[in-house]
Parts: structure tokens; C-alpha cells; sequence
């Protein structure tokens, strides 16, 4: 199989995947009582995550940790800029402040604390263990509030039959696996047959590909009418790419780049997120989303006229 042809059957494979996997997540969140933003920013995001965690490690056993920082780094701004712009594009998103109030505060301060360690230019093994420590601490607070909301809950909501809502979210979550290795496989064939550098493929091409069970499951969670689903895998996934997979590949390989290339993908990623948070009334416009457009297509202009510097 050539590289656009697995481009092209990894795209099919995501949309698939991201279909039956909402319908799991969501079913999962009403039969374990549990709010659906909750389910969307711990098990939809750690699933979207695979294809970036999968290259992450592959990366960095490889030598090659360069390429999972980038992929990392880069699908967290195309999550936000492209992936969540086009869900407001297609109607505004309903997102009360207090559905964000844990992960939002947490996703910004990724870029932050990744900026401040890679200042010497490295991200050693003792910065990825620093990373996977913030980790734990946030999953812990998730689940805690996991276990408030189900206490919480008066009676079982929505699909009763436990083993359709397991059944979806298994095979959902083969098909974006599968997904994201065959989308990672061509457009990386493809990048390296134009002799692009490693950071700037990871950054780029290899971070769109990864992200389109993302794009996928968020734009799907829109249309269906969970949009809380929706923002909280975007924040889920962004806080797993930049404090898990980032610090697993740093574990097992410390990671070398320079911190302007570094800087690029943080900073948009950053502005990008903070044109994100709720207004008051709990609502994000339409209109929002075009700007994310328009910065992700600055970025790319970006980090492509550094490439050729």
C-alpha cells in the first residue's frame, strides 16, 4: 500500500472509529452516571491519544524523540485551531464555565511548564518524570470528581444494554487505532519523500494525521449534540499530549531541540486555547472559530518560513 493510499484508509478508519466511539463514550457516561464531559476529557481523549502516544514511543526507541515532540506539540495546536474551530464554524458550542473549571486552568499551564524545561534546550528524563507527575495529580482530581458525580446521581440515564456501550467503544477505539498508525505511516512517507526536518514533520504533517480521531470524534460529538463531550476531549487530549506523551518520550529518550522551534508550537497553542474559554452565558461563538482558522493557517505560514530559514 502506497503513503497516500494509507493516508486516504486511515481517514475512513477515523471517521468510523469516532462514530462508534462517541456512541460508546456517551452511553458509558450515562450507564456509569457520570457527566459526558467528564468521559470525553479522561477515556475519549486517552483513546484519541493513541495514534500520538503509539508515535511517541516508536519515536523515541527509535532515537528519534524529536519527532514525538513535534507530533505532540503540534497536534495540541491543531486540536484547538483546526479541529475545535471547525466544530464552532459548523454552530456555536455550549460549554458552561464550570464543565471546563478543572481541565482549562491545567491545559494552559502545559505550554507554560514545557516552555520553562526545554529553556536549557533538553527535556530530560528527570523533566518527563516531573511531566508524568502533574499527570497523575490531574487524572487523580478526575476521577475524584468522577466518583462525586456518580454518588450524585439519582438513577441510571440513557443505554442500559452495558455490554453495546462496551462493544462500540472497543471496536471505535480499534478503528482509530488503526487509524492513526496508517495516517502516521503516509504522511510521514510522504514529508520525508520532500526532505522536510524531523520537528517540523512531527509538527505538521504527522500532527494532522494523528489528530483526526480528534477531529473525528469532536466533529461527530458536535452533530450529535454533545458539544461538552466535544470540548472535553480536545482538553483531555491536550493535557495528555503535553504532559503524558510528551514526558513518556523524553523517559525513555531525552529530547534535543532548539527552543525557537519549540517556542513556535507552544505559543500558538497557548493563544489558541485561550480563544476557547466560555463567555459567562456559557457559550463560544461561531465567530471564534474563524479567528482559530485564521491563526492555525498563521501558524503554519510560521513554522514553514522557519523550515526554510
Amino acid at each position: 500500500m502506497n503513503d497516500y493510499m494509507a493516508l486516504i484508509f486511515g481517514v475512513v478508519c477515523a471517521g468510523i472509529g469516532g462514530e462508534l466511539f462517541v456512541r460508546g463514550a456517551v452511553g458509558l457516561a450515562h450507564w456509569a452516571r457520570i457527566s459526558p464531559g467528564i468521559i470525553g476529557a479522561t477515556v475519549a481523549a486517552f483513546a484519541t491519544s493513541s495514534p500520538e502516544l503509539s508515535v511517541s514511543i516508536n519515536a523515541a526507541l527509535a532515537g528519534k524523540p524529536q519527532i514525538a515532540l513535534g507530533d505532540a506539540l503540534g497536534s495540541n495546536v491543531v486540536n484547538v485551531a483546526l479541529i475545535l474551530a471547525l466544530a464552532l464554524v459548523i454552530s456555536g458550542i455550549q460549554c458552561p464555565r464550570e464543565s471546563v473549571k478543572r481541565d482549562f486552568p491545567v491545559a494552559l499551564l502545559v505550554p507554560i511548564v514545557t516552555g520553562v524545561l526545554f529553556l536549557d534546550g533538553e527535556l530530560s528524563r528527570i523533566d518527563g518524570l516531573l511531566m508524568l507527575s502533574m499527570f497523575v495529580a490531574w487524572l487523580v482530581a478526575a476521577v475524584i470528581e468522577a466518583r462525586k458525580q456518580r454518588s450524585a446521581a439519582e438513577e441510571v440515564l440513557g443505554e442500559h444494554r452495558g455490554w453495546l456501550v462496551v462493544l462500540s467503544c472497543v471496536v471505535g477505539l480499534a478503528f482509530l487505532v488503526t487509524a492513526g498508525n496508517f495516517i502516521v505511516a503516509g504522511a510521514r512517507g510522504i514529508a520525508i519523500a520532500f526532505g522536510i526536518d524531523e520537528f517540523i514533520i512531527g509538527a505538521t504533517i504527522v500532527a494532522v494525521g494523528t489528530s483526526v480521531p480528534e477531529l473525528a470524534t469532536t466533529v461527530i460529538a458536535k452533530l450529535r449534540g454533545h458539544d461538552e463531550m466535544g470540548l472535553g476531549t480536545i482538553l483531555g487530549s491536550n493535557i495528555f499530549n503535553g504532559i503524558f506523551i510528551v514526558a513518556v518520550a523524553a523517559t525513555i529518550h531525552p529530547i534535543t531541540v532548539a527552543w525557537r522551534e519549540v517556542a513556535i508550537a507552544l505559543v500558538f497553542g497557548l493563544v489558541a486555547l485561550a480563544f476557547t474559554y466560555p463567555a459567562r452565558a456559557g457559550f463560544i461563538e461561531r465567530r471564534r472559530g474563524i479567528l482559530l482558522l485564521v491563526l492555525y493557517a498563521v501558524y503554519l505560514v510560521t513554522i514553514i518560513q522557519r523550515q526554510a530559514a
